[in-house]
């Protein structure tokens, strides 16, 4: 789970950091079976969380960002281990907060508590939305989904469409969406034929957005729930 720190009464969470994390790219952060005892905040770099299937497969579920908390944990019960991985795909710096100092001030600042929920509300309704995409479009919804938030979250306008400012291989993109990566090669073939989208400079162009969004039935969701973190 994640959430921006747009709130004053969130940032009284940083006064709580227990120590800071530096990370390389391709280091992880955690890894499956590591005990998830706190939860981290993003002040630099970028972090995907991720899961790997038991036929080896690797699943990505979301792209973590500068001012994004990361709290897979579970509060309030025994101190479990983590059931995903956390992995820097840039260099990272990462603050990490004890789980046992978050529940202690949780129930001391109510105003506190009350933005954390909002942050956890928030981010249901983001998985919620792209269970939605992929149970009722298939493969096709869970591709165009991930092209639609990859643009809300990393898009910059051009003359001549969005720029995802991202570099994603066709592999990651795969991941995202629970596919093999051939399938994807040839779904974006299509997309490129059709001229919808192209590449610039290794990084994707999104020439009709708005195909996209039809082709998903999409329903508009608020940016903050249709994106990729």
């Amino acid at each position: 789970m994640n959430g921006k720190s747009e709130s004053s009464s969130l940032e009284g969470l940083l006064a709580l950091v227990h120590s800071e994390i530096e990370l390389k790219k391709d280091a992880y952060l955690f890894q499956e079976g590591d005990l998830a005892d706190g939860i981290y905040y993003i002040r630099s770099g970028k972090i995907r969380i991720g899961k790997v299937t038991p036929d080896g497969r690797e699943i990505a579920f979301q792209i973590f960002s500068e001012g994004d908390f990361i709290y897979e944990i579970s509060l309030y019960s025994d101190t479990a281990s983590y059931t995903v991985h956390a992995r820097a795909i840039e260099d990272s710096t990462c603050a990490k907060i004890k789980k046992d100092d978050l529940e202690e001030n949780l129930l001391l600042k109510p105003n506190l508590n009350v933005e954390f929920m909002k942050m956890m509300s928030l981010h249901h309704k983001k998985m919620q939305s792209k269970f939605r995409d992929l149970l009722l479009h298939g493969k096709k919804g869970a591709l165009y989904s991930t092209l639609i938030r990859l643009a809300n979250s990393y898009g910059v306008e051009k003359e001549d469409g969005i720029l995802v400012d991202l570099s994603i291989t066709n592999q990651e993109l795969a991941n995202f969406c629970g596919m093999t990566r051939e399938v994807v090669n040839r779904m974006l073939s299509s997309l490129k034929k059709d001229g919808k989208l192209s590449m610039k400079d290794g990084k994707i162009l999104i020439h009709d957005l708005n195909y996209l969004r039809e082709e998903n039935h999409c329903e508009i969701c608020p940016i903050e729930i249709c994106k990729i973190d």
